[in-house]
């Protein structure tokens, strides 16, 4: 080199470096140099537009490159979208070099494999246009594979995949010396493949001088035979291409010159004057082949020394140029075997490699660390001593977990006792072995890596090393399967060779369990990972697992896929994907997302379309066999997050759909689960069908379809076979999967320009790929997707779905459950918030009608006064389904809750209406009466003013004054209430008694027993006694009447559900009656015998009615009715005669003067004593008062108590889930029988007993009128002295009434509807009380006549209902939720005829109604109960449990079953 070269290089760079920053500033690339792009950022989301200016020709390119589409190269700008485009003055390969610079290793990785899709050249050695140091990008070829095929001479076909870092091929090298007029690159083109421009060239569009960043740049391309005579070579061959003057770039120019097979120098021609002669020397006395092409010279192929050709390019024919250059550099590889390898370009001096970056190296350390247990091991046996947790043994688990969803025989928790058991000892040996050396470092290595990059290292590093360590078996075993398949195929042609076919299938089979075993991928380690997470989370569940995790959430959130559900075992691990989306949520927060699930037949592009479209990597070499189901996350980009709902897209892909070398029956049912799952799922499901003829895909989609009608119950177009098995009737497609024929089907061109393997990508096919990408994304925009929660949920309800076959349930079940469960609780408080103002509007208007301000109530009235508390309600709402983070779910019920709360005011409105007219009627009747009360006290009051007026001179002789006082007030009293009769005493049990004799004189009612002794019919444990069997006519009516003989006589007269059936009617009586006595008014009208005639007439017209039912198969004896009338009024007696007492000593004479007496001698001590009128009056208006601001304390303390229990107490602040939950713990806390069977037996028994023990703290409220005062003479009162009286007295007033509250009197004054527990009885009993036709549990919705199902938390077993096992006295012990998912059956309504538990809907319109979903967990409450209540339940129900209970209920201790109730309320 010259002085003159040297001083002139530094200023040349100098201007360089000023146009490439410029070029960085145009691609608005100058922040990335050092800020570089990564993977994640360029994966994003987002709606793709032609470029229309030069800053947006990064992102084209990267989309178009991502999409696959070879156009990338296009630097079109549109100004408008009419416009066909012009070319930015921007060089097209310095987007490309520009967008590489500013990549990290991870995006130059997926970079450069989409370039190799694409069948571009691939950057080889790498200047930097800063430093002009040379970067060898090695780790951006690891994830490339090479597939060609070479026909030998026998004419055998041979196929090789190969990883192109390893794969050992010959080399052809071309440089350039000095300026050429002819492109080196568009030859190089023609010789590998003529219809596609691998290298670009000049002549490309979009081409120009302006060039900044390609000199220098090494770039490689592999030609790859497939075993056709139109080859363009027989063997793997790498082409390489120095762009620029190899003189300037000496370091590439060496290192390929060293390398290569073959060296291809063009150059002006040998007579030109150029410095590069001494280059050219060196060249020809190397032993390498060299062909000398002159672009300046005519002269025909020369052959200069041997292995050394001269060919001129001016003015040839361009086709036949290229063929004579092709013939002899096909001839020199043949003469001159020479191959190179790419990994060993690493060894050469003057060049950096990114592979040396210490975090690349730290992780492929740590790779090559575990890797190295698995030397000189045979690749098929590895996985099974390394990963031994998923298995045998997580097959073996995964087939009784299923078994446990089929149970079979009659006493199904035995069998399910027996399958959990065997399944936690299965867990128990999976722990045993869950930390081989292999996952121990895997772990320790894991742990070590502190950088997030280390980690991503290191798990791409793990996929490398694995594929290599079992490429070769895994193809070896391929080819064998190939070729025992062709057999095989061949021999089901020949009938009589039958035993061959059998052999043939069966070595095929083997082959195909080899292949399994073989393959061992990152996949396989991270469903380890998912095993070793379940098992010890389930035995030892206090350890802390969630480390496993978190690595999980971080390698999705890397962007690597997680198996959703394992092909292999055909199961979805729910506890371990649970726990990675949870830790998702505590790294991203609740974010929402759109499922896109994806479904097609293996080798049918899936995979491909999947790549093309979002630019991932998923595996798409034949080789792959894991199957299952893979989740990917996938960001929305800010830019059209307007557009849609959601935050991410989460990708469902499938694997191994109908792979041949796994196929068999099992294997396809497994297949039609997979795809059964991921279509559920998604919110939008992509179909891909390859070819014309898609039988498999459409047998797949027939199954998916008949699961789809399982769960909707409707029918479509395209399986109406299936829709026959299913007995659905409607008629389109559309009915199950919303499908729209024109616009949903979407029609691709062929994937590939022309045959591969050397095709690129055909560029309609990537447009097609464009147009369904915003296809979709149109769709999902109308779409709220979900919530990561929500995904959680669905994943768990229809995995459970299908292990049920239960598909009627739905599929979004949990989380709506869940938000319908919030709804609820939302509802209660708004529906108290109604009641509660309403009581205060009660209580206004009722002491208004009491002090005769109101006579007359109107609906207007009410609603004018509800007004307010009205709107407050309806903003409440409003907000709620506006803001709550559910509202997309919410707003289906929306309209119906509102409608629901308008109704509630109705009715609330009505109700008060009706009570405050009814108060009315009452005052109207009371006030004669009051009257005339109030005038005798008042009488009484002036005439013992009179007599102490008369005997103030003798005030201090306490004696006469009291003497006096008595006499005048037994003369009073005698006169004035001469006339009035006294309110005598009752025996209501002896009305009864009298009443039956008097009306129903055949009934032995001599036998009416005391109440220490008599029958109480609602608790009586069976009925047999108390019924006689109807008898049976017509020829079998003889022995059929003796069998029911027979019955009685043993005392099985009664099936389980006509137990039911009396029960129930004697359940309702009760509450009717109930309702019956609070209605007569006892306590302020009195009590009278014909209030006992009417309950007695109901209950016998209830009986006769029921008699008289069809299906009703036993009449009742006269001890059922006698004994029932005594049970219901013996109940009744207590409460009518504490009305009644409370009613006489209100109204009867003698108790009433009696109770007056002292009050008045106090007045009239001090009227003797000279008070004054005013100071005497103030004293008895304050005495008035004292009862009547007693009776208001305590009706605003019974409304506040109300508030303060529905606010705070713990068991009422939610919905009737949660009241249900308080009622079972206290039970069990309690350990009281009788009030478990109480609970169980009596619908509304526990909700009364659960607000008895509040009662005792309230009164009746009475009110202060100015008729109170009528008869008393106030004109001598002065009215200043009058409010001084009051003013001092009335705090005195205020001590005195707290000591006047006591608990005896509490519950003899207070009135029924003014009671806190009837307050929320009130309210909480407007709600659904309907009983599950097997356990009898009751439905916990909170609103009565509710939409929809009815159901409950968990059942119960249905022995508790008395259910025994047919033909036998052993009490069932099945619970519903498992007897639902077993494939047992049962007799509906105690028939002969048999209904499958699966089908329980169809045993009748009652079974029906319930949706009672599949549940195989412990349930540890009911089986801890009978355990703890044996005896006692046998001895009431008079038959056995022993035989029937498993022993593993017996470990249950009552902590366990409190500490269940948590789990499922």
């Amino acid at each position: 080199m010259t002085e003159t070269q040297e001083v002139e290089h530094p200023k040349i760079q100098i201007s360089t470096n000023k146009e490439i920053e410029n070029l960085f500033s145009k691609l608005d690339l100058t922040n990335r140099r050092e800020d570089q792009m990564r993977t994640e950022d360029i994966l994003k989301i987002s709606m793709f537009r032609e470029p229309q200016k030069e800053t947006e020709l990064v992102n084209s390119f990267v989309q178009k490159l991502l999409n696959m589409n070879y156009r990338a190269r296009d630097n079109l700008i549109k100004q408008r979208e009419e416009d066909s485009g012009i070319h930015s003055d921007i060089h097209p390969m310095d987007v490309q070099m520009a967008v590489f610079h500013c990549s990290d290793s991870f995006l130059k990785q997926l970079m450069v494999t989409k370039l190799s899709q694409c069948q571009f050249a691939l950057p080889l050695l790498v200047p930097d246009p800063f430093t002009q140091h040379i970067e060898f990008p090695l780790w951006t070829f690891r994830q490339i594979n090479k597939s060609w095929k070479i026909r030998k001479t026998d004419n055998k076909m041979t196929s090789q995949t190969q990883p192109v870092c390893k794969a050992e091929t010959p080399m052809v090298s071309f440089f350039r010396f000095g300026s050429v007029s002819s492109s080196k690159s568009q030859l190089m083109n023609d010789l590998i493949n003529e219809k596609h421009n691998t290298f670009f060239h000049r002549n490309c569009s979009g081409s120009s001088r302006s060039r900044l960043l390609m000199d220098g740049v090494v770039e490689i391309a592999w030609y790859c035979p497939s075993g056709k005579n139109t080859d363009q070579f027989n063997e793997c061959v790498a082409f390489c291409n120095l762009h620029g003057d190899a003189e300037v770039n000496e370091t590439q120019y060496e290192i390929l010159t060293s390398m290569s097979s073959v060296n291809v120098l063009f150059l002006p021609d040998f007579g030109q004057k150029n410095q590069c002669k001494g280059l050219v020397r060196s060249l020809f006395r190397s032993p390498q082949p060299l062909i000398c092409l002159l672009t300046e010279n005519e002269c025909d192929q020369t052959k200069l020394a041997d292995g050394k050709f001269m060919i001129g390019l001016l003015n040839k024919n361009q086709s036949d140029l290229s063929k004579q250059i092709r013939d002899t550099i096909r001839v020199s590889l043949t003469e001159h075997k020479r191959t190179f390898k790419l990994e060993d370009v690493a060894k050469h001096t003057g060049i950096e490699v990114d592979e040396k970056n210490p975090e690349c190296q730290r992780g492929k350390d740590a790779a090559l660390q575990i890797m190295r247990l698995l030397d000189n091991k045979d690749p098929s046996t590895v996985k099974e001593t390394n990963l031994p947790c998923q298995g045998k043994l997580w097959h073996d688990w995964c087939k009784v977990n299923k078994e446990l969803h089929h149970l079979g025989g009659e006493n199904l928790e035995a069998d399910k006792s027996t399958k959990l058991k065997l399944m936690r000892e299965t867990r128990e040996r999976q722990v045993a072995q869950r930390f081989t050396e292999f996952m121990r470092l895997f772990f320790e290595e894991l742990r070590s890596l502190k950088i997030p990059d280390e980690k991503k290292y290191f798990l791409k590093w793990m996929i490398h090393l694995l594929d290599d360590f079992t490429s070769n078996k895994l193809c070896e075993l391929h080819k064998k399967y190939d070729v025992k398949w062709n057999e095989v195929e061949a021999l089901k042609n020949m009938p009589e060779e039958l035993d061959q076919l059998q052999t043939g299938e069966t070595n095929l089979e083997k082959i195909s369990e080899r292949i399994n075993r073989t393959a061992f991928g990152l996949e396989h380690i991270m469903r380890e990972v998912s095993q070793i997470y379940e098992s010890c989370s389930s035995v030892n569940k206090n350890t802390d697992f969630s480390f496993l995790a978190s690595l999980a959430a971080e390698m999705m959130m890397s962007g690597f896929p997680l198996e959703l559900m394992d092909g292999d075992a055909a199961h979805v691990p729910l506890m371990w994907v649970s726990a990675v989306l949870d830790e998702l949520i505590k790294n991203l927060g609740d974010q929402r997302v759109f499922v896109l699930s994806v479904l097609g037949i293996q080798s049918s592009g899936k995979s491909t379309l999947l790549n093309a479209m979002f630019g991932l990597e998923f595996a798409v070499s034949a080789g792959r066999c894991t199957r299952g189901a893979f989740m990917q996350l996938l960001k929305v980009s800010e830019d059209i997050k307007h557009q849609l709902k959601f935050d991410y897209i989460l990708v469902v892909d499938t694997e191994g759909l109908r792979a041949p070398e796994l196929d068999g029956s099992s294997i396809r049912s497994r297949d039609n689960e997979l795809a059964t799952f991921v279509v559920g799922l998604g919110n939008l499901t992509l179909i891909n069908i390859f070819g014309e003829n898609p039988s498999d895909m459409k047998e797949i989609l027939q199954i998916v379809v008949q699961a789809f009608l399982r769960m909707k119950e409707t029918l479509d177009e395209m399986t109406k076979l299936a829709a026959e098995v299913e007995v659905c009737d409607s008629e389109g497609f559309s009915d199950v999967i919303a499908f729209d024929v024109q616009n949903d089907v979407k029609y691709f061109a062929q994937l590939w320009e022309g045959s591969p393997p050397m095709a690129p990508p055909n560029p309609n096919y990537c447009d097609n790929v464009q147009e369904l990408k915003e296809s979709i994304l149109r769709h999902a925009s109308n779409s709220d997707g979900m919530m990561l929660t929500h995904l959680r949920g669905r994943i768990e309800d229809l995995w459970k779905a299908l292990l049920n076959e239960q598909f009627v349930f739905s599929f979004k079940n949990s989380l709506e459950i869940a938000t319908y469960r919030k709804i609820e609780t939302e509802y209660s408080r708004w529906n108290w918030s109604l009641r509660s103002a309403m009581l205060e509007i009660e209580t206004k208007l009722h002491n208004r009608i009491e002090n005769e301000v109101v006579h007359k109530v109107e609906e207007s009235d009410l609603k004018r006064e509800l007004q307010e508390k009205s709107e407050e309600v309806k903003k409440t709402m409003t907000e709620f389904f506006e803001k709550d983070r559910y509202a997309g779910i919410m707003n289906q019920w929306k309209a119906s809750f509102e409608n629901k709360i308008k109704n509630l005011q109705e009715n609330i409105v009505r109700e008060t209406r009706k009570k405050l007219n009814h108060v009315l009627q009452q005052r109207d009747l009371k006030k004669k009466i009051d009257a005339h009360r109030t005038q005798h006290e008042n009488s009484l009051f002036e005439k013992s003013k009179d007599l102490a007026l008369k005997l103030k001179d003798k005030a201090n002789d306490e004696i006469i004054k009291k003497s006096e006082f008595n006499f005048f007030w037994e003369q009073q009293v005698t006169e004035i209430f001469k006339d009035t009769p006294s309110v005598k005493n009752i025996d209501v049990l002896k009305d009864v008694t009298d009443l039956l004799s008097n009306i129903y004189g055949h009934l032995p009612v001599n036998h009416m027993k005391r109440s220490s002794e008599y029958i109480n019919m609602l608790s009586v444990s069976s009925y047999s006694d108390f019924v006689k069997l109807k008898k049976s006519s017509g020829f079998k009516g003889p022995l059929k009447n003796a069998i029911k003989k027979g019955k009685m006589i043993v005392g099985l007269a009664l099936s389980r559900h006509d137990e039911v059936q009396i029960r129930t009617l004697i359940n309702e009586i009760a509450e009717q009656t109930d309702k019956m006595i609070q209605s007569f008014n006892i306590s302020e009208m009195g009590y009278n015998i014909s209030y006992i005639q009417q309950l007695i007439d109901h209950i016998k017209t209830r009986i006769t009615d029921h008699e008289k039912q069809p299906k009703v198969k036993y009449a009742f004896k006269r001890d059922f009715f006698r004994d029932l009338v005594q049970s219901i009024c013996q109940r009744a007696n207590k409460i009518i005669t504490d009305q009644h007492r409370m009613f006489r000593e209100a109204n009867d004479p003698v108790l009433y003067s009696e109770r007056k007496k002292e009050e008045y001698y106090s007045t009239f001590q001090k009227y003797c004593q000279g008070s004054t009128s005013a100071a005497i009056f103030g004293e008895f208006i304050c005495n008035k008062l004292i009862e009547t601001i007693e009776q208001n304390v305590y009706k605003q303390t019974a409304r506040d108590l109300s508030d303060e229990m529905k606010t705070n107490c713990e068991s009422l602040n939610g919905n009737r889930s949660k009241l249900e939950k308080h009622i079972l713990k206290m039970l069990a806390i309690e350990e009281d029988f009788t009030a478990y069977m109480t609970y169980i037996q009596k619908i509304n028994g526990d909700v009364h007993s659960w607000f008895d023990c509040f009662t005792h703290l309230l009164s009746d409220v009475l009110v202060f009128s100015v008729s109170d005062l009528r008869g008393v003479n106030i004109d001598d009162v002065d009215l200043n002295v009058l409010e001084d009286v009051i003013s001092k007295n009335i705090s005195s007033v205020m001590k005195t009434i707290p000591s006047r509250f006591t608990t005896e009197t509490f519950p003899v004054k207070l009135d029924y509807p003014d009671r806190p527990d009837e307050i929320l009885i009130g309210h909480y009993c407007q709600c659904c009380w309907v009983q599950c036709p097997f356990c009898a549990a009751i439905c916990t919705n909170t609103i009565e006549n509710h939409e929809g199902d009815h159901s409950v938390p968990f059942h119960r077993n249905n022995g508790l209902n008395g259910w025994s096992y047919r033909g036998t006295t052993n009490l069932s012990i099945n619970i519903c939720t498992s007897a639902v998912a077993s494939d047992g059956s049962f007799h509906p309504d105690a028939s002969d005829d048999t209904c499958l538990w699966k089908e329980y809907r169809k045993g009748g319109p009652k079974y029906a109604q319930w949706s009672i979903t599949p549940d195989l967990s412990d349930l540890p409450y009911w089986k801890w109960f009978v355990c703890r209540f044996q005896k006692n339940l046998e001895a009431f129900y008079r038959k056995t449990l022993e035989e029937s209970m498993p022993d593993e209920w017996r470990k249950y201790s009552k902590d366990d079953a409190i500490e269940s109730l948590d789990k499922y309320f």
